[in-house]
């Protein structure tokens, strides 16, 4: 019996996969191939991926269409993030998202943009009644675009299960071609505890991996003792495209016998943050490679790991010879097997673990206030996954707060006795953090008299900086006093280069006109046809404002045949 479980072990078969998932229900959203440019589970910073993100041919406006027969139970348009995104819910309880899209379609887009005029904003979150908006199977409810926080046009499909939770889409048979193994990257090696070492380090090392002939791997022969874990850097392509992509299922065993299984099926958004307890954040910060740890360590509850053995470590003793493989699978069942040699030996260490002590120690699961200088921090309980010592310091109006290669899981709060500040100065400062260029980069910053504050969920280094400059507004079709009767649209491109811009509003001959903006191009653009515009001279009016309350007015004139 033990070897027929092994064998399926090592088949890579979705063995967690759940009976009831109906795997022809939904239809593909657009009618091209399916070509993947990132796909479900994958890393991403502070999350991971929660659907497909799907080609739409290098362009927008590709017909969306209805995965299933529903109703439009949501809908969200945002500057950022998803940017115009969709949700239809589903008689078999299931929900899916349909996201970065251009526009909606037929009466979802007039609905939106009727709210959107009766609000006076572009940003906004509808919840439609459940008969408003109701959709057929194969509709087209939108159109493929490039908004809010996306990269380039594609169309980001999520499904959801009843309780929200995102799931593979490809569980439920959206077919992605895939005939590629997945891609090993590095393997490490994490001594735990202070008896534990790896080649005389008890400090993590990369492994040398030494590829097979067959295609998998073996890495060079350690010699160990103590508790030790592994870690994995590991990606995917599917056909079709070159993208570095998620895998689908890790599996490891130590001697034959199960250890760690890792299955991206499934997770809840309550728990997304806990990516970064997942991976190895410092070797993430230094090296902009995700190394997944086969491995639980204290305050990670993700719901991704379905089994383990001892928390996925080993513990490896004087004179043992033992082999840790790992098995790494995409959802077609491609793998690659890496195979580690090791040998139980105690030597004398030449790399010795250093933890630099300091003034300020920090428990996990306590709340810990600090005052240094003028600067007030507040930690709240669980924003640190452990114990660990921080290095803190003030200098005049600069906060040293660690580095950025430790994840902070809650908002820590930061606050700024700015007494010594003119009231006059203050309406234009904020709290900001250092980028690579030494450029304060704005945090929400909240003011109360005298005293500033932020939430922050990134170390470095804070100062306490001004912005006394407004927002640029230049317009790009548009003259005063000159005839567009001809433009589709009015576009400006508005900047702000120090703490960014906040909001904006544009009207015309004093009534509110929708603007729609694009924060990576900077353009601000209202289009035509949107019927608001009737007269033949109009007088056009944009105030655009930035973080810091600085504001900017630009004013014209124009003349629009509407005949």
């Amino acid at each position: 019996m033990r070897k027929i479980l092994l064998l399926l072990f090592l088949s890579c078969a979705t063995i967690y996969a759940q009976d009831d998932i109906p795997k022809d229900y939904f239809a593909k959203p657009l009618d091209v191939p399916i070509i993947l440019s990132g796909n479900f589970g994958e890393l991403r910073s502070n999350h991971f991926h929660s659907g497909l993100d799907i080609k739409t041919e290098q362009k927008e406006g590709l017909p969306v269409l209805a995965a299933a027969d529903g109703y439009v139970s949501r809908i969200k348009v945002d500057h950022y993030g998803y940017g115009k995104a969709l949700y239809v819910v589903h008689p078999n309880g299931y929900t899916t998202v349909y996201a970065h899209l251009q526009r909606y379609a037929n009466d979802v887009q007039s609905f939106v943009k009727e709210k959107q005029y009766a609000r006076e904003t572009f940003e906004l979150e509808l919840f439609p009644d459940k008969e408003q908006l109701l959709v057929k199977k194969g509709d087209i409810i939108a159109y493929s675009g490039n908004s809010g926080s996306s990269g380039g046009p594609h169309l980001h499909f999520e499904i959801r299960d009843a309780s929200e939770r995102p799931m593979n889409p490809m569980l439920f048979g959206i077919d992605v071609g895939d005939s590629k193994k997945p891609l090993i990257n590095s393997i490490l090696a994490y001594p735990v505890g202070e008896e534990a070492a790896v080649n005389r380090s008890q400090n993590p090392i990369r492994l040398k991996l030494i590829l097979q002939k067959d295609g998998n791997y073996k890495t060079e022969n350690l010699t160990t003792i103590g508790k030790i874990g592994f870690g994995l850097s590991a990606y995917d392509q599917q056909n079709g495209a070159s993208n570095k992509n998620g895998v689908y299922q890790i599996n490891t065993t130590y001697n034959g016998e199960e250890k760690f299984n890792i299955l991206f099926e499934k997770f809840s958004f309550d728990e997304t943050r806990y990516l970064n307890r997942f991976i190895d954040y410092g070797y993430w910060i230094k090296n902009k490679s995700r190394v997944q740890k086969l491995f639980r360590e204290e305050n990670n509850p993700l719901s991704i790991i379905k089994n383990e053995d001892n928390d996925g470590f080993i513990n490896v003793k004087e004179g043992l010879q033992s082999v840790f493989k790992i098995e790494v699978c995409d959802f077609q069942g491609n793998k690659v097997l890496i195979s580690i040699p090791i040998e139980g030996k105690i030597e004398e260490i030449n790399d010795t673990k250093k933890i630099k002590e300091t003034e300020d120690y920090i428990i996990a699961n306590q709340a810990t206030s600090i005052t240094k200088g003028k600067y007030s921090i507040y930690i709240p309980a669980g924003s640190l996954y452990e114990d660990m010592y921080l290095n803190i310091k003030v200098d005049g109006d600069t906060l040293v707060f660690d580095k950025d290669e430790i994840p902070i899981h809650k908002n820590i709060t930061i606050s700024y006795d700015a007494s010594n500040y003119k009231e006059e100065d203050l309406e234009n400062v904020y709290i900001g953090r250092l980028n690579w260029r030494k450029d304060a980069y704005y945090n929400s910053t909240y003011r109360n008299g005298s005293k500033l504050s932020t939430k922050i969920r990134t170390f470095g280094t804070y100062v306490i900086a001004a912005d006394t400059k407004p927002p640029s507004i230049k317009a790009l079709n548009l003259t005063d006093r000159k005839w567009i009767s001809d433009n589709k649209t009015i576009q400006f491109r508005i900047d702000d280069n120090n703490s960014g811009i906040a909001s904006y509003r544009a009207t015309v001959n004093g009534k509110f006109i929708l603007m729609e903006y694009d924060y990576k191009t900077n353009l601000l653009t209202y289009d035509f046809s949107d019927g608001i515009i009737t007269d033949t001279e109009n007088n056009l009016k944009l105030i655009v404002i930035d973080n810091a309350g600085n504001t900017t007015t630009f004013e014209a004139t124009f003349f629009r045949n509407q005949s």
